[in-house]
């Protein structure tokens, strides 16, 4: 099923500013809450989908990329969940929690995922990772998997990321009582005044680890290969990132993992260029070709294609194969290959090649023919006299 258009999503326009895109969020999420729509699918689905929205067109560098190559350009269209559909909705609130009011906040009112302290326990987050991807032309055309094998931190075996060496390795602290954060009420002129600060003995965790796992000494991760997966789709170009939600570095304690962001280098074609989605190729004829026509052969993206000379076909003209170009990368077309007509005049000629040429010299056939704009220039020339 293909995804909505964000911006449809959130119901602002492409010229929404951050703070409308934030109350369109906020008045969706509330909408779709799980806990006022209890057993409802949907609209469950529709708070992921909103919330992935909003990761998106919050982020400027990511709303850039979607604007200009749409899903594609932010993992959307190509790795089958974006960032709503990789996370759970606890990932969700403790990722965009705070724009509701509170430390993380869920909803004033709501228990259930938004639950006060609950949603106040700090969820580490994994950094991002960059890798480059080469590609040709015919794997731009067509789109590509490739197989990358990145070094990154993943998650521990041994404590599946909890850092703790077993179930009965960690406790609650004490500190904050499993809150993650600390309040404190201090008297002031204007009457008391209540702040919540990151406990400082657990870190906003909400518990301690009294036995650290051996395997990671309580980090929860560890450095080790991957091999991941990446799904290029058709008509990327050099430049262009792509990202995939949760396939970065692993967080500590099991939180929230990076994306990985796939940077598009586009290796050159020996023959052809690109333009935007359109493909130009410079055809050089020899005067006999150009003069006599015939058929001739140019090279596309998957082989060969014979292109019909017209006799008398003049240098700089511009033949077209539709649909022989690259497609967009948003489905909007396919761009055509652009051939344009030079002639190669020899630098030297035998005596018997000179022969002939002086012998057409004089031949009206191959006298410069006036454009249409000289002759009326010649016409009116006393005009200007």
């Amino acid at each position: 099923m293909a995804k909505r258009d964000y911006y449809e999503v959130l119901g602002v326009s492409k010229n929404a500013t951050a703070e409308e895109i934030k109350k369109a969020y906020r008045k969706k999420a509330i909408q779709f809450h799980p806990d006022k729509n209890p057993g409802d699918k949907q609209a469950e689905e529709n708070f992921k989908e909103a919330a992935e929205a909003y990761d998106v067109l919050s982020d400027p560098q990511k709303r850039q990329r979607y604007d200009q190559f749409g899903h594609a350009g932010v993992g959307g269209a190509s790795q089958g969940g974006g960032f709503g559909g990789g996370m759970s909705m606890e990932d969700i609130f403790s990722q965009f929690g705070d724009i509701f009011g509170g430390h993380f906040g869920g909803f004033a009112g709501f228990g259930g995922f938004g639950g006060g302290s609950r949603g106040g326990r700090r969820v580490n987050r994994g950094s991002d990772l960059r890798v480059k991807v080469k590609l040709n032309l015919k794997e731009i055309a067509t789109g590509v998997e490739k197989k990358i094998k990145v070094k990154k931190y993943v998650t521990c075996t041994h404590c599946h990321g909890s850092g703790a060496e077993d179930d009965h390795s960690t406790k609650t602290c004490d500190t904050c009582h499993g809150t993650g954060v600390v309040t404190r009420v201090t008297n002031t002129i204007l009457g008391q005044m209540q702040t919540q600060t990151t406990c400082p003995t657990c870190g906003g965790e909400g518990k301690i680890i009294t036995k650290k796992c051996a395997a990671c000494n309580g980090e929860g991760i560890v450095r080790d290969d991957e091999v991941i997966t990446i799904n290029i789709p058709a008509g990327v170009a050099e430049g262009m990132q792509l990202s995939m939600s949760g396939k970065g570095n692993a967080a500590r304690h099991g939180g929230i993992n990076g994306d990985l962001l796939i940077l598009v280098e586009e290796e050159p074609h020996p023959e052809l260029i690109r333009d935007e989605n359109d493909l130009l190729y410079n055809l050089l004829l020899s005067v006999p070709q150009a003069a006599l026509g015939g058929t001739v052969e140019v090279p596309t993206i998957d082989g060969k294609a014979k292109v019909k000379i017209e006799p008398g076909t003049q240098p700089g003209k511009v033949l077209r194969l539709r649909n022989k170009g690259l497609p967009s990368v948003n489905s909007y077309g396919t761009g055509d290959l652009l051939i344009n007509v030079s002639v190669y005049i020899p630098e030297t000629l035998s005596d018997s090649e000179k022969k002939i040429m002086n012998g057409l010299e004089n031949s009206p056939n191959f006298q410069p023919k006036k454009s249409v704009k000289e002759k009326i220039f010649d016409k009116f020339r006393h005009m200007f006299d």
